[in-house]
Parts: structure tokens; sequence; C-alpha cells
């Protein structure tokens, strides 16, 4: 809680993919990937409910056992490739309100970016909440951006990207 509202943290976090199998719980310097993003908003004190959206009951296991919540199973109209981040959290959001919990404030966590820290999460809360904005997004200028590619990783130097997560 902050300023007296509700923040709800939710992680989004379907079994398939296409790229690299399992990668929401593939192991990342000695835990799997989603246990980063579960570890930074269980230590920002703000955060009132961790909630992870997933279709995967693997996924789940692993969500529960470092500390995330998984009270409901995403259907699988929203675990397609062309399913939207907006239609998982309306119903995450629904989904809670069924069960009587209601929130002001959700703050989406992608678990593919396991260097965003406590401290980002914190700031960005603080950000939103004292300066009353509508909608936050953070975003990353990057000096060199690594693309992957079919034969194998090309580094193009000297540009400026905007990622948006």
């Amino acid at each position: 809680m902050y300023n007296n509202q509700r923040i709800m943290a939710l992680i989004p976090a379907r079994g398939g993919s296409k790229g690299i199998k399992n990668k929401n719980i593939i192991d990342l310097c000695g835990k799997p990937l989603i246990a980063h993003t579960i570890d930074a908003a269980r230590e920002c004190r703000y955060i009132d409910d961790i909630i992870v959206s997933t279709d995967s009951k693997t996924i789940s296991d692993v969500a529960v056992k470092y500390g995330a919540h998984v009270p409901f199973i995403r259907p699988d109209k929203l675990a397609q490739d062309r399913s939207t981040t907006l239609d998982v959290v309306l119903h995450a959001i629904n989904e809670m309100k069924c069960r009587g919990c209601e929130y002001d404030i959700l703050i989406l966590l992608q678990p593919t970016s396991p260097l965003r820290n406590t401290d980002d999460i914190k700031g960005a809360i603080e950000e939103f909440c004292d300066k009353k904005v509508k909608s936050l997004v953070s975003v990353l200028i990057m000096k060199q951006a690594l693309m992957i590619m079919n034969m194998g990783i090309l580094w193009i130097r000297n540009i400026q990207l905007i990622l948006m997560k």
C-alpha cells in the first residue's frame, strides 16, 4: 500500500513460447526467470498482492514456491500468440474482484525483465502516485541493441532504441 492505495503486482506468464521453450521458468543464475520478478516484487513494501496469471501448472507451481499467488488459471483463449496483455490484465482484475479483492493500482511486471529490481518498482510506484499520472511505462534508451537471428547473434552499435515493457 502506498498513500492508502492498494496495489496489485500482476505477472503475466503463459506456458507456450515459440522462441524459447518454457522461457518463464528457464534457469537464470540459479533460479527460474520468473522468480527474479517475484523476488523484486516481494521486497517492495508497497505491493499488497503478487498475482501470477498463467495457463501452466508448472509455472503456477514455481510461482507459488517463490511466494506469488496464483488464485486462478488463465483460460486458453487468453494464452494464445494473438492474445493481448490488456485482455489478460482485464481478466485478472475481474477474477480478483470476484474473489473480493479490489485494488487502486495495478503494476504489470513482465517476467522477461529480470534486471528490474525492487528500487525500480518502488520508484515507479512513487512516481505514479506522487505525480498523480494516469499511467506509467518504463523505457530504456540503449546505445547498443542485441538482435537474435536464426543464424546467430547480431550486435548493432551506435543506435538509440526505445524499449517499452
